[in-house]
């Protein structure tokens, strides 16, 4: 089985796309950086990065916690689940896409560069049937 695990832009990624990167040695997520400034209204905001992993992983994305205490922000779906397959999906390049959920009363910006996510790559079992 291939144990590739790696980010590579999107085919359509300007050349300024960062992409995501461990914080320390011992981190166990990837940070993901806003590739553009970020408005707390609920829309879709493509990363111009798409994620090789092996079949038998899932990428896990994730609010950073530091956004979700001071700017009472959230990922609309809770938790981010990327398949392995997804970077081959035909529509969209496997372009991986965030969108947030204010519940505060202040309007946030999250800065164009700013750590927005991280994506942790888990491995995962099937049963039998």
């Amino acid at each position: 089985m291939n144990s590739i695990i790696k980010f590579l832009p999107t085919i359509d990624a300007p050349e300024s796309t960062k992409l995501p990167q461990r914080s320390t040695k011992f981190s166990a997520g990837y940070d993901f950086y806003a590739p553009t400034d970020i408005f707390s209204e609920s829309v879709l905001v493509p990363l111009n990065v798409k994620a090789i992993m092996p079949g038998d992983m899932v990428l896990l994305l994730f609010i950073r916690s530091s956004l979700a205490v001071k700017s009472n922000l959230s990922l609309v779906n809770g938790v981010g689940v990327i398949d392995s397959d997804y970077a081959n999906n035909p529509d969209n390049d496997g372009n991986i896409g965030v969108k947030f959920r204010n519940s505060g009363c202040e309007n946030i910006i999250i800065r164009e560069g700013e750590r927005c996510m991280q994506g942790v790559f888990v491995r995962y079992f099937v049963t039998e049937d």
